[in-house]
Formats: C-alpha cells, structure tokens, sequence
C-alpha cells in the first residue's frame, strides 16, 4: 500500500493544480528555472541540477521506447525461443517502461526500488537471445531494419542515462539500490540484444566496422 500511495502522489505532483480552479498542466512556478522533488524538503532546486538531468533523460528513454514499443507492435515482432515459447517485443519494453517509472520515483527520493524479479526478467530475455545468434566478434554498424536501428539508438540513451544517474550518486544524492544500479547497466545490454535480433528475424546480415580498410 506504501509503494500505491508514493505512486500517487508522484502522479499527483506531475499534474500542476492552480488555486481551486480544474487541473491544469502548468503553475508557472518554475518559469524561473526551479523545480521541486519528490518530497520536497530541500525545496526547490534549480532545473540544470546533475539530478534534473537525471530524471530528464530517464523521461526521454521512456518515450522513446514507447515509439519502439509501437513499431514492434504494429510488426508484432517477437523472440521465438522454441516451439511453444515466444516473447513478444511489445511486452518487454512496456515491462521496461514500467520499470523505468520506479527508477525515477527512486532517483527522485521514492523508498520505492527495482527487485531483483525485474532485473532477472532482462537477464533472462538477453540470454535467450544470446542463444539464438551467433557471438559478438566486432562492433556492429547500426542499421538494416528500421526496428533494429530504432533500438541501437534507444540502447544509446539507455547509456546516456545511466552515466547520468551515476553522476547522481557520485555527487552524493539519493541513495540509489544496487539491484537498480545493474538494472541500468543491463538495460543497454537487452536493447541492444533485441536490436541485433530485429535483423537476425529478417535474415539481415550484420555489418561491422571495416575502419576504411
């Protein structure tokens, strides 16, 4: 009930109220650069804090992966792994879009935290895959399918975030869980993983650098 109730006032925060008017979407208190946290003891702080940034490009990789999601969905691309057992891409980034919800909660000072359940559901997956194709010997050269590609590009922002939040904790913020901290670290691993396997389903060759050989 803790972790619904944190939810909803996360939820609550993001939708701006104005005095005893309809919810709007907007204050305009922080037309001046500051913002607030969940919480909001320390009050506010200004929007280029390494935290803010944080939460920022958490926020883009969700979205992006909700364009992603839409392109698998509409494919309905999935992972066989054997007769009986396929895993729908759809299915997995929307668990990672959830997943990624809790992440920022936590980043922004939530008790709430990724379990281990999470992190073994991707681990799982990328093993799977890792069955499936030939090994890594070389970079890759993005591209060949658009969903492949779509996906390399939101492994890069999986990156991008978790350097971000690292920053985070290394500057002495919120106090983030370990089990969340490899969750980040796999994530560009799965994406990537299900990037290779976009072109592999379609029998695309992988290209690799030739460093203009």
């Amino acid at each position: 009930m803790k972790k619904i109730h944190e939810t909803k006032k996360i939820a609550s925060s993001a939708i701006h109220r104005g005095g005893g008017k309809r919810p709007t979407l907007y204050t305009g208190v922080g037309d001046s650069g500051t913002t607030t946290l969940f919480h909001c003891e320390q009050g506010r702080i200004s929007k280029s804090a390494d935290i803010i940034e944080a939460l920022g490009v958490l926020d883009e990789l969700n979205a992006y992966i909700g364009i992603v999601k839409v392109y698998a969905k509409e494919g309905m691309v999935s992972i066989v792994v054997n007769s009986k057992k396929k895993i729908l891409y759809c299915d997995v980034l929307n668990d990672i879009q959830q997943t990624l919800f809790i992440i920022q909660a936590e980043v922004a000072g939530s008790s709430m935290t990724v379990g281990k359940k999470e992190l073994n559901k991707i681990e799982d997956i990328i093993s799977y895959i890792s069955d499936l194709l030939p090994p890594i010997k070389s970079f890759t050269v993005s591209g060949g399918s658009v969903l492949s590609a779509e996906l390399d590009y939101t492994r890069t922002l999986a990156r991008r975030c978790e350097r971000r939040i690292v920053t985070v904790v290394d500057g002495g913020g919120n106090e983030i869980g370990s089990v969340t901290l490899a969750y980040l670290n796999r994530l560009s691993s799965i994406l990537f993983a299900l990037s290779r396997y976009a072109n592999y389903a379609l029998s695309i060759k992988e290209e690799h650098p030739n460093y203009n050989k």
